[in-house]
């Protein structure tokens, strides 16, 4: 049915008993009717209760594969296509990057380590919050400030974030 996403359709048949199903690496032969493989796998290994049904895959492997793909094809992946885009693990919202700091499985089902990235990136922009530059320091290594200290870097980072993009 052209009505329903592809992936939805192989995952109800995987629900009800398939056992193979046809799936694409970064949409080649997705035009046959074939589902993103990375969504697919995913949701599957995420919800293995609902599914009742495994892989051998190895999702580690998912963005290396991908990325192999898309050099091969000369085709560059959709910057906001889930899970292998560029921006599926890249959270720029104030509220969302504190609500991830402060609960991270609230807001990400998937894991990026389980697909082969490093870790998810906050990208500091104007919108970004004290919680999230504070964590950004942290990771380059400066870590304990003073209230005032802290005030005075936040105030200058979002001067420097409004006149940047990123």
């Amino acid at each position: 049915n052209p009505g329903y996403p592809h992936q939805e359709v192989i995952l109800a048949a995987v629900k009800n008993g398939a056992d193979k199903v046809e799936v694409t690496i970064n949409g080649i032969g997705e035009r046959a009717g074939n589902a993103a493989l990375e969504e697919v796998v995913m949701a599957m290994k995420t919800r293995q209760d609902v599914f009742n049904a495994t892989t051998n895959i190895n999702t580690r492997e998912i963005m290396n594969t991908s990325r192999l793909v898309s050099s091969f094809m000369g085709l560059d992946v959709q910057v906001n296509k889930a899970i292998t885009g560029d921006n599926a693990f890249a959270h720029s919202s104030g509220i969302h990057q504190d609500g991830l700091l402060k609960s991270r499985d609230a807001y990400e089902i998937v894991h990026p380590e389980d697909v082969g990235l490093d870790d998810m990136e906050l990208v500091l922009t104007a919108r970004s919050g004290r919680h999230a530059v504070k964590n950004a320091l942290s990771k380059l290594g400066f870590k304990d400030f003073a209230e005032e200290e802290f005030e005075q870097i936040f105030a200058a980072f979002l001067q420097l974030a409004d006149s940047k993009k990123e």
